[in-house]
């Protein structure tokens, strides 16, 4: 999906990286309405990928759940290490803790969400939009006038 960014430089994103615990699902469970918007996310196209450091043990059920691909990565250096199948300039990541500064880092877009198990600080730096929802982060990909707009100078 093409969209406006900053200065108006066209940016094509084609595949979204979620974090799982504290970001796709809160206190291990993904709702209705998120799991809505990434078949419907699916639909436009986009590439949707979880990389896990699956500190609840069910991020597998879930990827298979929603028919997306899964890779494991127990800190920020692996998570960082497992976008490097990606093109950076086509990606943006959805996280919330300082595990994800490593899909922020190689990531075009980075978007934190400040859900019930909140945010790491050290995140802040790296990251471009804070939303207070998963629903709010994959609607702006639907929306994406509303990502124009955040993303505008």
């Amino acid at each position: 999906m093409l969209i406006k960014g900053p200065e108006q430089e066209l940016i094509e994103i084609k595949n979204i990286i979620l974090d799982l615990n504290g970001t796709l699902a809160n206190l291990g469970k993904v709702s209705e309405k998120a799991k809505q918007l990434i078949f419907d996310l699916k639909k436009l196209n986009y590439n949707i990928v979880l990389i896990s450091g699956d500190i609840r043990g069910n991020a597998a059920d879930i990827a298979k759940e929603l028919d997306i691909d899964l890779f494991l990565g127990a800190n920020s250096n692996e998570k960082a290490k497992q976008m490097q199948q990606f093109n950076k300039e086509e990606t943006a990541a959805i996280g919330n803790a300082r595990i994800d500064i490593g899909t922020f880092i190689n990531s075009k877009i980075a978007i934190a969400t400040l859900q019930n198990e909140g945010i790491h600080a050290k995140i802040l730096e790296h990251i471009d939009i804070l939303v207070p929802s998963i629903e709010d982060a994959l609607n702006l990909f639907i929306e994406t006038k509303s990502l124009e707009a955040t993303l505008r100078i």
